[in-house]
């Protein structure tokens, strides 16, 4: 993807980019900054559902499943660039509030008992890290059922089950 081509598929000049972007990985940028909030606001509202605390967990996971397949190219942008992560300024703080509601939503759980006491920070980030290795994992053809890993979605349960009866057995 060159800015020239962004102008001429928007029906713009070729020029007209390089006037609102200094590159094109500031053009990414901004698009991922937009991504993210789009994702911090259904984060949100899974957050402010009146669902069980497990239940939003799961529907906070089913969000980045169906992100990852609904728009890869997307997905891999947001979750999978170097340059993406490396940027700052409101790219930065749309990603992190995407992070701070799935944070929410992971101390909901603690609070409820479904997951284990632990910093809410680092138990989210582990969740959220396991989450998106295994979405790469099914992005790359790599998740194989002979591996023990059939789909995403039944994995991560496992995983939430695993730290979820690890709390049940220290009480």
């Amino acid at each position: 993807m060159t800015l020239r081509a962004v102008g001429l598929a928007a029906g713009l000049s070729h020029n007209a980019p390089y006037k609102h972007f200094d590159s094109r990985n500031a053009l990414l940028a901004g698009v991922a900054a937009v991504s993210f909030k789009e994702l911090a606001k259904a984060a949100n509202a899974i957050r402010t559902s009146s669902a069980p605390p497990a239940g939003k967990m799961s529907q906070a996971i089913g969000l980045f499943i169906d992100y990852s397949r609904q728009k890869p190219a997307r997905y891999r942008l947001l979750f999978n660039n170097p340059d993406t992560a490396a940027a700052g300024g409101d790219l930065k703080a749309s990603a992190l509030e995407t992070f701070e509601q799935f944070r929410s939503i992971v101390q909901e759980c603690q609070e409820a008992g479904v997951l284990p006491d632990a910093p809410s920070q680092a138990l989210a980030s582990l969740i959220f890290a396991s989450a998106h290795g295994l979405l790469a994992m099914e992005g790359n053809g790599q998740m194989h059922p002979e591996k023990g890993l059939s789909n995403v979605a039944d994995s991560m349960e496992l995983l939430l089950g695993l730290l979820g009866s690890g709390q049940h057995s220290r009480k």
